[in-house]
């Protein structure tokens, strides 16, 4: 079992030792807290890092080769690759982009787990499955089908870190592989991806109608002012979570929570405009809308409303 352990303010060490250990990459942004501290454990192919950062940090990074689940314990993480504004929070797990792709994003100050495999287990682990798609395994989405396959992943993933990992001995090369085969079997169970039985595929499909659309987006807008996910919203639709994906994905430009935020978006914009700027603010307004980072929420509603919130809000009435 080989440890490493990192430690550091330099922003100039922090991205050398990133670019090493994962992929060649390049840290943006003028943090004023840099503290970053990061550990590993890799034994078998595994390798699980706890990592954190107690700053803002953007990043753009070449492709990974290998399997990268994140599980997001405080602070948040957002994906930006190719222009998306996907934002994880704790109590999370995703998978950060596929082995061969480049990816962008950022974080804020956050604490995390990264876990690591060869993309080739998923190929062994499908291989004892029934149905199997022909071709190689690939994971086709990053967050988890509901809450309930965002619990399983987690949990394994927690399992794997505090039980295989870490001991006063190095753990047996037997438990490792087999605990790297559970996690993939969970991960293909937990993420949209291309093992998943072809009757499967063909009722997500079959149910990705525009009376889904509809439903879905009645649900969002009636409720975008609470916590809903897409286990939620799948549920309102009668649908399963993949089948509103593809129900937007085939009959709109966004996703379902990328028309969330779309909602929350505007419904923020109507509050700036007849809020009174002497009680209210664009931060308390923008948390209250589902937009805990206000610099973010900022950029997005100036690529809509061409202006600032702060600017909305001062000029009310």
């Amino acid at each position: 079992m080989d440890t490493e352990r990192f430690d550091s303010t330099d922003l100039g060490a922090t991205e050398e030792f990133l670019s090493r250990v994962y992929t060649p990459m390049r840290i943006g942004g003028r943090p004023n807290d840099t503290q970053t501290r990061i550990e590993r454990t890799a034994a078998g192919g595994l390798t699980v890092d706890r990592l954190t950062f107690g700053y803002t940090m953007s990043y753009t990074a070449n492709p990974l080769g290998r399997i990268c689940l994140i599980t997001v314990h405080s602070g948040s993480m957002v994906d930006t690759t190719e222009g998306r504004d996907e934002v994880y929070g704790p109590g999370e797990t995703f998978l950060i982009a596929p082995p061969d792709r480049p990816y962008t994003g950022a974080l804020h100050s956050a604490r995390y787990t990264t876990t690591m495999f060869d993309p080739a287990v998923l190929d062994t682990v499908a291989a004892a499955g029934a149905h199997r798609a022909p071709g190689p395994v690939r994971l086709t989405g990053r967050r988890a089908l509901d809450g309930g396959a965002n619990r399983r992943l987690g949990g394994t993933v927690a399992f794997l870190r505090d039980h295989v990992l870490t001991g006063p001995t190095a753990p047996d090369p037997l438990v490792v592989a087999t605990a790297t085969h559970h996690l993939a079997a969970v991960a293909l169970s937990a993420l949209p991806s291309t093992a998943y039985q072809e009757e499967c595929h063909r009722v997500d499909s079959r149910d990705a109608h525009t009376g889904t659309l509809r439903r879905a987006r009645t649900f969002i807008e009636e409720n975008a002012h609470r916590a809903i996910g897409l286990s939620d919203i799948a549920a309102a639709a009668f649908v399963t979570p993949r089948a509103v994906q593809y129900a937007f994905s085939r009959h709109t430009d966004t996703s379902p929570l990328g028309y969330l935020r779309q909602v929350r978006l505007i419904r923020a914009h109507r509050e700036l405009k007849t809020a009174d700027p002497g009680t209210s603010s664009v931060t308390r307004i923008a948390a209250r809308w589902g937009f805990p980072h206000v610099g973010r929420f900022a950029a997005a509603y100036r690529r809509l409303y061409g202006t600032t919130p702060a600017a909305t809000l001062r000029t009310r009435g």
